[in-house]
């Protein structure tokens, strides 16, 4: 039997979770968990951005 959440499900889960860490803790680890991802990102992309700009052909005056 495969286990599914439904919305009241959810919505269970998200008022236990608020209860317990309160909205300004949340506010903190989203904003701590954004920043984490943007830097694993940008870490595994490298170079690719100065890459993409070196072959994009420039106009020639």
């Amino acid at each position: 039997m495969p286990f599914r959440l439904g919305a009241p499900e959810l919505i269970i889960i998200l008022v236990i979770v608020i209860v317990l860490f309160g909205t300004s803790r949340i506010s903190t680890i989203g904003r701590d968990l954004g920043a984490a991802i943007r830097e694993f990102r940008k870490g595994m992309g490298g170079d690719e951005a100065k890459k993409k700009e070196e072959e994009t052909p420039t106009k020639e005056q």
